[in-house]
């Protein structure tokens, strides 16, 4: 990974865009629905943008802009111009208050606008209702799952596939509701083995994605490589050697490619 996603709050806060033409215009529209406060570069020191976007055709021109800005200390983004950046822009899937942002650190922006047109096709219009239902319904799931990893998994199996809160169907308005009326305390402990059939992470079975995604500690023999353990939650707890006999709360996975002693797996 090269670069850190992150989601930053502009409402009311000062950017600086240079340029003109289309590209930079926009650029201003997608500022503008972020909030943003739209300045020049001549913007006075106390304002103190943290961030700037340079839209300016002219290399030479567009070379000594960002030359200036990052003399003073802003990020910059120079359009078209990835290894000027300090940040990208990503192609935006809003379903508002879920933003779903692709980038490819500058290396395509064609390819990040396909995937996002994918991506439209796949996620419904109400998935911001669905979090915005979760958000208000926060102090009614502590009560029901007073415990923090109980809760985490709770919600993690209410939002899989198929599931009660599955994000990718269509719901009705008390879905969030009746789940917490209904929703059944998680399995205290549960253990899934996965023998790996190579050291590729597309190799991995939808199943397979899925159970790292929700693993709460992986165990793990020493051939497993680095990008199948970077696809479980960056959080979960990774051990390398078999798991002990009694194993912790939650979801333990159990890892090895098929070419290691099976015994480690057991």
């Amino acid at each position: 990974m090269q670069s850190l996603p992150v989601f930053l709050r502009l409402a009311g806060r000062p950017v600086i865009l240079i340029g003109e033409g289309e590209v930079a215009a926009a650029k201003r529209r997608l500022l503008a629905r972020a909030g943003a406060r739209i300045v020049g570069e001549d913007a006075e020191a106390a304002i103190a943008p943290v961030i700037a976007i340079v839209a300016i055709e002219d290399a030479i021109e567009a070379e000594a802009a960002v030359a200036r800005l990052k003399a003073r200390g802003i990020l910059v983004n120079a359009v078209d111009r990835p290894d000027w950046c300090d940040f990208t822009l990503p192609a935006i899937v809003d379903r508002d208050p879920v933003l779903i942002a692709i980038g490819t650190g500058g290396a395509s922006a064609g390819l990040a606008k396909a995937l996002r047109q994918r991506l439209e096709a796949l996620f419904p219009a109400a998935l911001g209702s669905l979090a915005l239902a979760l958000h208000g319904a926060r102090a009614a799931i502590r009560a029901r799952f007073p415990d923090a990893a109980d809760r985490r998994r709770a919600i993690d199996a209410a939002l899989e596939p198929g599931g009660p809160l599955d994000p990718l169907r269509a719901l009705p308005e008390e879905a969030v509701e009746r789940w917490i009326g209904e929703a059944e305390a998680p399995s205290p402990a549960i253990t899934v083995r996965i023998a790996l059939r190579s050291a590729d992470p597309d190799d991995l079975s939808l199943a397979e994605a899925r159970w790292l995604g929700r693993a709460d500690t992986i165990f793990h023999t020493p051939d497993v490589p680095p990008a199948i353990l970077d696809r479980a939650r960056a959080d979960a707890t990774r051990i390398e050697g078999p798991p002990p006999r009694a194993v912790p709360p939650g979801v333990t996975i159990v890892l090895a490619l098929a070419s290691f002693d099976a015994a480690a797996l057991k």
